[in-house]
Parts: C-alpha cells; structure tokens; sequence
C-alpha cells in the first residue's frame, strides 16, 4: 500500500483541516458509486480510507511517522532473513523475513464457526480449539512450573461501513510478524471482538506465547454520519425537482437506489430508507436517514430571478 501522505496528496507538515479536505475531496471523487465500471474503484477507496484512519489520528500518525507502523496501520514487523523450509532465516544481523507464503495463515469467522488455513508447510485446516482456546490447553508435566507465557495484544482492525454490512477480508499484522487473512462476516457490528490464541507476544522464558485480540471499530465515512444503527445523510435536489417532484438516486452502502421526492418538497425533509443502515443487534440492519438539501441550478438564469422577484412581491 502506497505512503498515507501520497494517498491524500498532502504533505508531512499538513494539518488535520488539510487532512480532512483533502479526503473529502477524494472520497466524493473516488466512491465506487461513483465509479460503478471501474473494477478496482473499491481498491482505491478502501486505500483512501486507510490512509485517513491513519493521518487523522494523532496517535497512529505519530506511529506512522515514527516507523513504528506500517501504511496498511500494522505494526512493523522485526525484519528475518529465513532459513529454508519456510521458516526465518538467520543472516548476518541475525534473523529477518519468512519464506514466501509460509508466513501467511487465514481465519475466517461466520455462522459457521473458525477455522484457520496455513498455506506452506503442512497446510490444512488445524484444531479450532487449539487456535482459540476452546479444547487443548497446555499442561506442565507433573504438575511442576509452566514458564510464564508470553503476553497477549490488543488489535484494533477499522473496517468501512460497506465491508461491515457485506462482509470483506482484511490483513492484519501480529508481532510475531505473520500476516493474517481475517474474513469479515457480513453484518459483523462494532466492537466485535476475536481470539486468535498463540498469536500473541512470545514468551521470554520459553512458554507458549500469549494470544491476540482483534477487536472491530468502524472508520468514519465521507458520505454518511453514524447515528447508532442508524445513518444521515444529506441529499442534494435541484430547485427544479424540489418544486415539480421527481427520482433522485440515493446512496446506500449495498449500491445507489431510486427514491421519489413529491412536488413541493423542502429543504431540510428527512426521508427514511428503511434497512439501509449498519447491522444491529436482531440481526437486521438500522435505517438510512436522506436530508434534502435544495440546491440552486450551477448557472445564473435572469428568468428564475424574475420569477422569484415576483413571488417575492406577490408574497408582501
């Protein structure tokens, strides 16, 4: 993924109202409704997205800049050199890099429970309970002294409203340096929190390592405002089709959709678009909230000053 300052088109020095302009400006420009021919346009929106998560928070711009993360917002991990067989290698500095694939592992969590997927080595899926901590656990022989385990770590993945409501795959780090494929489930809510066991902080005496917690946080949206469940958004209708009524297309987080706006509408009308908004807690989905916003034609027309002139005086 390409540098977050590069993404926005901003430079190291910017300040947060640049940052906030400047992804205003390309998420309207980059929204895959916007772009609906092009294939990678929710690609390029979700690196957009990243980018923003990372610069607009203090805290991960100061880690970003820092190196101490990387421009997906991942710790970086310690650099390996392998030795054969898929494992790390040790060069002359010591260890940095795996072998190919073999650091990547997948999870995926649904209605159908977790499973993990290792791609090298010896592949296949593995004991669910020995990854989270619902069978094996680990005893010392004897009843004698277990080493300290290693400590556990607190992940928070960001993930757009889109990819909450239908689901997405998304790359998460570890300190151990793994890459992991997580599967989002479709209607997976804020707050979601997930166990990958052993995939934690090694231990520095030589027990098992701690586990990892992913915990799922929505990331803000160029379009729509969070209210709850629910979300608003303002709706742009020309004069023309406030006064006369006709089909505006509306966004929504599942692809745009028709909605008709009666003759004689006012600006600041609330339309509701029922089960258009995040997952709730039935399994169902909030609404979606359209303000009209009543715009004026782009261009100056003396006819329609005329007119309004003389609405103004039939008025008085």
């Amino acid at each position: 993924m390409r540098d977050p300052y590069d993404v926005l088109g901003v430079s190291k020095t910017a300040d947060e109202a640049e940052i906030k302009r400047a992804y205003r400006k390309l998420a309207k420009k980059l929204h895959p409704d916007a772009n609906a021919s092009d294939p990678k346009a929710q690609d390029r929106f979700a690196e957009l997205n990243t980018a923003h998560e990372i610069l607009s928070d203090k805290e991960k711009r100061g880690q970003f800049d820092r190196g101490e993360i990387d421009a997906e917002g991942k710790p970086r991990a310690p650099e390996f050199t392998g030795f054969g067989g898929g494992g790390p290698r040790r060069g002359p500095g010591g260890f940095s890099g795996f072998d190919g694939d073999t650091i990547f592992e997948s999870f995926s969590f649904g209605p159908e429970g977790a499973r993990r997927t290792s791609r090298g080595g010896g592949g296949g899926f593995e004991d669910i309970g020995d990854i989270f901590g619902f069978g094996r656990q680990r005893r010392s022989a004897g009843g004698g002294f277990a080493p300290q385990p290693g400590a556990d770590m607190e992940i928070t993945l960001p993930v757009s409203f889109e990819e909450a409501t239908q689901g997405a795959s998304k790359r998460v780090g570890l300190p151990n340096g793994k890459q992991i494929d997580i599967k989002i489930a479709p209607g997976t809510r804020e707050g979601h929190r997930m166990r990958l066991k052993g995939q934690g902080e090694p231990s520095p005496m030589g027990g098992p390592a701690g586990d990892a917690y992913v915990t799922i946080s929505y990331a803000s949206h160029p379009l729509f405002e969070r209210d709850g469940d629910d979300l608003r958004q303002s709706l742009d209708v020309p004069l023309a089709d406030a006064v006369l009524g006709a089909k505006v297309r509306v966004p929504t987080l599942t692809g745009a959709v028709e909605l008709a706006i009666p003759a004689w509408t006012s600006g600041g009308r609330t339309f509701r678009l029922r089960g258009k908004g995040l997952p709730n807690a039935t399994g169902g989905h909030g609404d979606l909230l359209a303000r009209v916003n009543v715009v004026l034609p782009a261009e100056k027309s003396a006819e329609l000053e005329e007119l309004m002139r003389k609405l103004k005086g039939e008025a008085a």
